[in-house]
């Protein structure tokens, strides 16, 4: 598999632009592992759109109810991809704590402390899509 390298370069104002997130909070994830600066991880960060696609999956699981710990346990379980939360398929379980599912050929898992689990029933799930902001 050839290894992708980033495209664009977007300071982190403009990164939480598109993200529709502050740019404080993109460094914030940055320096917490929610994402990374694939461009350049010193003063001033730089972002790929590829950054910006992994930003936008962030907060759209903490908007839903997700908890750091588990968006962070969700990016341990998906690598070795560089951007592994874009380049998966997620969703959130529609409970009133949220957890984060994996859409897969094989069917739905959800993330649990044991790792990802089959539901014994099939659970309304509700897709994360990369959304750019256009505001």
């Amino acid at each position: 598999m050839p290894v992708r390298r980033p495209h664009g370069s977007f300071l982190a104002g403009e990164a939480g632009e598109l993200a529709g997130v502050p740019g404080t909070t993109l460094g914030q994830w940055a320096r917490r592992g929610l994402i990374r600066s694939s461009v350049s991880d010193g003063e001033p960060r730089r972002y790929a759109v590829e950054d910006v696609a992994e930003a936008t999956v962030v907060r759209a699981l903490l908007e839903r109810g997700a908890r750091h710990a588990d968006v962070h346990a969700t990016i341990e379980r998906l690598q070795p991809a560089r951007w592994p939360l874009s380049a998966a398929i997620l969703a959130t379980t529609t409970e009133l704590r949220p957890r984060i599912a994996l859409r897969a050929d094989d069917g739905d898992w959800i993330l649990t402390r044991r790792g990802w689990q089959r539901p014994a029933t099939p659970i309304p799930l509700r897709e994360v899509h990369v959304r750019l902001n256009s505001a």
